[in-house]
This record gives C-alpha cells, sequence and structure tokens, in this order.
C-alpha cells in the first residue's frame, strides 16, 4: 500500500496496477469469432495484435474456448482440408451471440460508472495547470 515516509516530505504511493482488465479477454474473443469461425492460432495472433489483450496464454485461451463450448456458446469442428494436422474451429452459437450483447451492456454500464466517478473525482480535484 502506499507509505509517506517520515523523513521525506514526498509521498510515494503506490499507483493502481495498469494493463489487462481481468476478465476481458472473454468477450474480445466472443466479437472475434461473431467476425468469423477461426482456430486456435488465428484466435491468439488476432488476440495478440490489440493492445488490450496482446500476450494471451495460449493454455488460457484454449481453456476458455472449452469452456464457452460446455456452456454453449462457441461450438467448434476439425478442419481436415488442406496439409498438416487437422484442427479444430470455433464458431460462435446464437447463446454465444446473446452473452456478447449482455457483456456489451455490461462494459457500457460500467463505462457510465467510471465517468460518474471521473466527474465527481475532476470536480474534487482540479486538473493541475502546468
Amino acid at each position: 500500500m502506499c507509505h509517506h515516509d517520515s523523513h521525506d516530505s514526498n509521498h510515494n504511493c503506490c499507483s493502481p496496477p495498469s494493463g489487462r482488465i481481468r476478465g476481458f479477454i472473454q468477450p474480445w474473443l466472443l466479437l472475434l469469432l461473431s467476425e468469423e469461425a477461426a482456430h486456435g492460432y488465428q484466435l491468439t495472433d488476432k488476440l495478440n495484435r490489440n493492445e488490450d489483450t496482446k500476450g494471451i496464454d495460449p493454455g488460457f485461451l484454449y481453456r476458455t474456448l472449452r469452456q464457452f463450448e460446455e456452456d454453449g456458446l462457441v461450438k467448434s469442428s476439425w478442419d481436415t482440408e488442406g496439409s498438416g494436422p487437422a484442427r479444430r474451429i470455433y464458431e460462435i452459437t446464437p447463446d454465444g451471440v446473446e452473452f456478447l450483447h449482455a457483456w456489451a451492456e455490461h462494459i457500457q454500464n460500467t463505462r457510465k460508472r467510471l465517468g460518474r466517478f471521473l466527474k465527481a473525482y475532476s470536480s474534487r480535484f482540479k486538473p493541475h495547470e502546468t
């Protein structure tokens, strides 16, 4: 936590963690699958190109896809076309689309709540003039 050194007039405060928003990969994954069916390597590549989801652990991705499939949010089939081993292709289901819509609504509501907080914060602490 933050602490103040009694020998120093500067506060040495920790800042909130930055980076990935916990649980944010799931809606991104469903959004990507709503655009087109894809296999895990394609999804990993697309997520890694996104500033908010880059660096995803492939194991986490496949566990999430399996859970989505168990929950009926995605379905998969084997792609045996082309050279190389067969690959599992994932596709969003109608339930997955509904779940994605619910995620978007949740994110919009969170955005409104954050906006209210920032407005109250700004009225309490005026921006520092440089």
